[in-house]
């Protein structure tokens, strides 16, 4: 029953495509839409055995293996194809495309986004946020995390208010730009969550930025 299961996860997967290009690295690899048939399909099947009656189980496995592929390669196949809009639209931005299963994120450095200690967003960076704000026009099925972080220089309770003060800010910019306020969330997180060493310049360079999370919503 595994070996057959398994062997129609991966044959299911076959409809989807098994491997993308980054034109980053110009390696191939497993696409996410991949990843998630097989994991879907292995789920479905599953919960197919455990809900059918022992005479027909290895149908009801079957059966789960199918739908559980086309969710999961469904998912994976859209934020693959979000994935690949955000990398050709920010290239040469300094905006980072990070894949994360099926969440995107988005790295903003603050050296680029907002002034120092200030949290309007910078001119220049203006037409960058504007494709951002396209493709997730265009790739609606996603909510939008929206996360700013400071280094450690000032008080803790400065850094938290300049924090939540950029994201807000990049959120205001999203939905004036026809992105519904029901798929953003703005947060600050100030300096708790450092990615680099507050000890050197380019260690608080780093940790000053704003990040977007895309995720898929459920349905």
């Amino acid at each position: 029953m595994k070996k057959t299961i398994l062997a129609f996860a991966i044959a299911t997967t076959g409809l989807t495509g098994c491997m993308t290009y980054d034109p980053y690295t110009g390696e191939e690899k497993v696409s996410s839409a991949t990843k998630g048939s097989v994991i879907g399909a292995i789920g479905g099947a599953a919960v197919g055995a455990a809900t059918s009656s022992s005479s027909d189980r290895g149908k009801g496995a079957l059966i789960g293996a199918a739908s559980g592929a086309a969710v999961g390669g469904g998912i994976g196949y859209y934020m693959d194809r979000q994935e690949a809009q955000l990398r050709r639209q920010l290239e040469g931005t300094g905006v980072r495309v990070v894949r994360n299963g099926d969440q995107i994120e988005l790295v903003m450095p603050g050296n680029i986004t907002f002034d120092t200690d200030q949290s309007s967003i910078r001119p220049g960076f203006v037409d960058t946020l504007e494709s951002v704000a396209l493709v997730l026009e265009e790739f609606d099925k996603t909510t939008i995390q929206i996360e700013g972080h400071t280094d450690s220089t000032g008080s803790d309770s400065y850094n938290q208010l300049l924090s939540e003060r950029r994201a807000s800010s990049v959120r205001d910019f999203l939905l004036n730009r026809g992105i519904e306020p029901r798929r953003t969330r703005a947060v600050g997180y100030g300096e708790r969550y450092p990615v680099a060493s507050n000890e050197t310049a380019s260690g608080r360079e780093q940790n000053r930025r704003v990040e977007l999370t895309l995720v898929p919503m459920q349905r």
